[in-house]
């Protein structure tokens, strides 16, 4: 069976919080794993290594989890911290994650290096995009005119926009769930679908060796059988045959 890591989100030290009090979490939504499992996938969180476990010298590393694992998903989760790729939050409220975006981005990096495959879900379009050099709009309402509402919390995942894919694909529809978005286009990466007619990015591919491919949207919260939405099992299939293919060839050696 495939081994896929999936970055964590967290809870960071809250003495206000009724539970787990001061205290770090880190965890996925349960959604992504299940995603995942529905190809007899063993989905694992990869822990953020830094604080203890970093001082000790131990050798639980990102590497160690690349080497260890097939392949990542990076998930959704808060914003990207606009210093993450050189600028002051216009708001304090969009001031982001920057403990998360430094883990994520080395995450990244350790997978890329090991040549395993990597696939970005919402937040993780955008991490990857800024890892490659990209720069975000902070906040698409604000900064993009006639934008489309790409964030509703009301309704969350039932909000949707119909999104356009390379010359020959139909305009399908997806979810959305972010005020944040691809800007300046990171380092030999290409755009693959965008919302209409607004324009904004929903899906990128790293143009070089080895697999990085990202959606801007939520798959593991389409429901399958709604034939409205894009059918998301080509994306989730093309990144577990990257991830087995690497795995055979790195038998073979």
């Amino acid at each position: 069976m495939l081994k896929v890591g999936i970055s964590a989100c967290f809870f960071h030290e809250d003495p206000q919080r009724a539970i787990f009090k001061g205290m770090t979490l880190q965890y996925i939504e349960q959604n992504v794993a299940h995603w995942l499992m529905q190809r007899d996938v063993l989905a694992l969180m990869v822990p953020s290594p830094e604080g203890r476990t970093k001082r000790r010298g131990s050798k639980a590393t990102v590497e160690a989890y690349a080497q260890e694992l097939d392949a990542l998903v990076l998930m959704g989760g808060s914003d990207v911290c606009p210093e993450t790729y050189g600028e002051k939050a216009l708001k304090p409220e969009w001031n982001g994650d920057r403990v998360r975006d430094d883990y994520e981005i080395a995450l990244l990096r350790a997978f890329v290096s090991a040549g395993k495959p990597v696939l970005g879900l919402c937040r993780g379009a955008q991490v990857i995009n800024v890892a490659l050099g990209g720069t975000l709009y902070q906040d698409i309402a604000t900064q993009v005119p006639r934008a489309l509402n790409h964030r509703n919390w009301a309704i969350y995942e039932k909000n949707c926009h119909a999104t356009s894919f390379a010359p020959g694909i139909e305009v399908t529809k997806t979810n959305s769930i972010h005020h944040q978005a691809v800007k300046d286009l990171g380092r030999d990466l290409t755009v693959e679908a965008w919302s209409e007619p607004d324009r904004i990015v929903e899906a990128i591919r790293y143009k070089g060796s080895g697999y990085l491919f990202a959606v801007q949207w939520h798959p593991e919260f389409h429901a399958p059988d709604d034939a409205s939405f894009v059918d998301d099992t080509p994306i989730l299939d093309e990144f577990l045959a990257a991830a087995a293919q690497h795995k055979a060839d790195a038998y073979a050696i």
